[in-house]
This record gives C-alpha cells, sequence and structure tokens, in this order.
C-alpha cells in the first residue's frame, strides 16, 4: 500500500490514445504537470485495491508530478471518507492533507473528485470558517473547493453556506467557477426554492451569463424567462 507501488502499477495501465484525451481534459497551465495516459474508470479501480493505504503515503501520491497518480490519491481519499470504518482521527488527517497539499489538487475533476466528502463531510459538524477563507483566495482551485464542499451539507438539506459563500463568487469571472456556483445553487434549491428564488431575485441581473444559465436550469420556463430578461437589460444598460 504505497504510493511507489500505485504508480508502478498505475504506469502499465497507460496508452497513447489516452494521453491525447487526458492533456485536452487538464485545465492548469502548470509546466510541471505530466501525465502517463491512463484511462479514469482503470484509476478508479486501482485506487479501490488501495484503498487501505496510509495517510503518509496518500501524501506521497499526492505530490507526484503525474496528474493520474494526484487522481488516484485523491480518489482513495475519497473512499477513505465515505467509509462507516474510518475513525473521526483519520478523517481529521484525510482534511488536513487536502487543506495542506491543495496546491497539487489543482484541476477540477481533482476538486470535484474529494472535496464533498474529504471536506465538507469532516466540516459538517465543524465551524466552516475555512471554505470562506477559500472563497477569497486568489487560486482558483481553492474557490473552487469551497463552493463543491458544501453538496455535502446540501445533501443533508443544510443550504445556508451554499448560498452565503455564492455570494462571496457572485463576480467571480473564472468559468470553473461560474459553473460551480450556478450548479450549487441549483442542487441546494432543489432543497430549498424559496430561498434560490431569494438569492436570484437579489443577483440575477448582475450575475455572469453562464453562472445565471447553470442557476435556473431547473426552473419552470416563465421563471427562467424573467431571471434571464433581467439579466439581459442590466448587461445592455451598463454597456
Amino acid at each position: 500500500m504505497t504510493a511507489k507501488i500505485f504508480i508502478e502499477q498505475l504506469s502499465l495501465l497507460k496508452s497513447s490514445a489516452e494521453l491525447k484525451n487526458v492533456q485536452r481534459f487538464f485545465r492548469d497551465n502548470n509546466p510541471g504537470n505530466k501525465f502517463l495516459g491512463v484511462r479514469m474508470a482503470n484509476i478508479f479501480t486501482l485506487a479501490k485495491q488501495f484503498i487501505e493505504m496510509p495517510v503518509v503515503e496518500i501524501g506521497k501520491l499526492l505530490k507526484s508530478e503525474y496528474y493520474e497518480a494526484r487522481m488516484g490519491a485523491v480518489t482513495i481519499m475519497d473512499f477513505q471518507a465515505r467509509s462507516k470504518k474510518t475513525t473521526a482521527m483519520r478523517k481529521q488527517e484525510l482534511f488536513n492533507l487536502y487543506i495542506k497539499c491543495h496546491h497539487s489538487i489543482n484541476n477540477w475533476d481533482l476538486v470535484d473528485r474529494s472535496a464533498p466528502y474529504v471536506v465538507g463531510g469532516y466540516l459538517f459538524d465543524k465551524p466552516r470558517n475555512i471554505l470562506y477563507k477559500l472563497a477569497k483566495s486568489k487560486n482558483v482551485w481553492e474557490r473552487r473547493t469551497a463552493i463543491v464542499s458544501t453538496y455535502f451539507f446540501i445533501r443533508q438539506n443544510d443550504v445556508s453556506d451554499t448560498f452565503k459563500i455564492a455570494e462571496l463568487l457572485i463576480n467571480d469571472q473564472h468559468d470553473l467557477i461560474q459553473k460551480a456556483f450556478g450548479s450549487w445553487i441549483r442542487e441546494a434549491g432543489k432543497y430549498d426554492k424559496l430561498l434560490l428564488i431569494e438569492f436570484l431575485d437579489s443577483f440575477a441581473s448582475s450575475m455572469p451569463t453562464t453562472m445565471l444559465h447553470y442557476a435556473i436550469e431547473k426552473l419552470e420556463k416563465r421563471e427562467k424567462e424573467i431571471y434571464l430578461e433581467s439579466n439581459r437589460q442590466k448587461r445592455t444598460t451598463n454597456r
């Protein structure tokens, strides 16, 4: 259950065809990133075999220059965080590792694969100040963690933090924040439509268009038209 053995086995699964796909999929421009070319399904399958990996070895895996190794690391973290067998101490260790090594969690899928349970699950019965700090970060992936982590809360019918964090991200210009923002308040709205409507009444006119489209996706046609029109009018006025 070591990082070294995991990477050795991961390397056996690489293919030149998949290498081209994964490079297009990755959104971080750090020249230090490297790719093996392993299908996501194969990474997940291998991660299941290493589900008992110690946190110290997960940390080594998370520091790998290979994207697929880091995906393996966050997947193992997610599996452990979800498991009912995992102790409270281990969940805290996983959370601390995530925050400490966030610079290695540098693509949207790495965040989405692990933040809901590793971060959100850990914080559910604890103070959530760290999420508000991350929401104000200059690092796009930390900002994405802030909103994506609240998915765990949403599933417990606890949506207030989703909307509060959304207010901090309302003017974010990065498309991967806009899409996450819109998607998460849409999901929160399934549990509390009144809060979603109140939020949209306050901010729909000034929200980036992409963000708004994701947020109103599940509303009735007439409701969508009202918010889209208010957004268009605001943009026309500001030209």
